[in-house]
């Protein structure tokens, strides 16, 4: 097992009208592996979705999908929670249809709470998440939360990780850019790579931890506020430079999936995320 990359989405790049098309152009560029994107709600047809789902599986493309952003774990409003959970499940079920074995899922926000109440919440509602895809039959599709770019929002490190804790098919959005953002440029280059890794190792074991779900781009961050927005790897004013985390992970012989979500250059910079792992092999 190796290493496999592809990009959030369709690139700039993208010659085609139809994301149908993503899996056959994106095998042609030597990637692995694509994220469709539902953050704005889920409003992909079941037709589409199987005609995805076949094109992929032709292809040799392994898809997961991204849930809508709003759903907000740590919200301890009832009716919000119901919301989140039908977010969920209809991602589930788009998932389910285009065979995508990942959901991404936020992790929410703070919303005045202080850190430990924010993420108390969001076990619980996550406890209830899984029930509720398990009684809906999506329980072979492996929920990813994800580690938050914004400094009020939960989901550094270890919020996700513990977030993991409660069912071994939880698996952990690690994204590199956000936690380059909300540290303020602190967690970057090779030392910062190897206690990343150790701590999901630590937590989720040595065959959890090596096929983690990613996202990476470079992310611009303000001093108060953490992530601003994503740039591409051609901008070179902030990181994080993937070369040292594509190294380690090559070094420790990990599978991990690495979704590129650069701004409009997310399969080109896919690519050179892939030749730099191949090169540290």
């Amino acid at each position: 097992m190796s290493a496999i990359f592809g990009p959030a989405g369709n690139a700039e790049s993208f010659p085609y009208k139809s994301s149908v098309d993503a899996p056959r152009w994106l095998a042609e560029l030597g990637l692995d592996c694509y994220e469709y994107q539902c953050g704005k709600g889920v409003n992909v047809g079941e037709q589409t979705a199987r005609k995805l789902g076949a094109a992929a599986a032709a292809a040799g493309i392994s898809l997961s999908l991204h849930a809508p952003y709003f759903i907000n774990l740590a919200n301890p409003d009832p009716s919000s929670l119901q919301k989140t959970i039908g977010y969920v499940l209809a991602a589930c079920q788009a998932a389910d249809w285009m065979g995508a074995g990942r959901v991404v899922i936020h992790s929410g926000a703070l919303m005045k709470r202080t850190r430990r109440q924010a993420q108390d919440i969001a076990l619980s509602s996550l406890k209830e998440v899984v029930a509720a895809c398990d009684d809906a039959g999506f329980g072979h599709i492996a929920l990813c939360p994800e580690t938050m770019g914004k400094i009020n929002q939960l989901g550094d490190l270890d919020e996700v990780l513990e977030l993991c804790t409660l069912d071994e098919r939880l698996t952990p959005c690690v994204d590199f850019g956000h936690l380059y953002a909300r540290s303020l440029g602190e967690l970057e280059g090779h030392e910062a790579c190897v206690r990343m890794l150790d701590r999901i190792r630590e937590v989720l074991g040595e065959e959890r931890a090596s096929r983690f779900h990613s996202h990476f781009s470079k992310i611009q961050f303000t001093p108060n506020g953490g992530e601003k927005m994503h740039l591409t790897f051609d901008q070179a004013d902030f990181g994080p430079d993937p070369a040292p985390l594509l190294a380690e992970v090559a070094r420790r012989g990990w599978s991990p999936t690495f979704i590129c979500e650069s701004a409009g250059t997310q399969a080109e910079d896919a690519r050179v995320m892939k030749q730099l792992y191949q090169n540290s092999l």
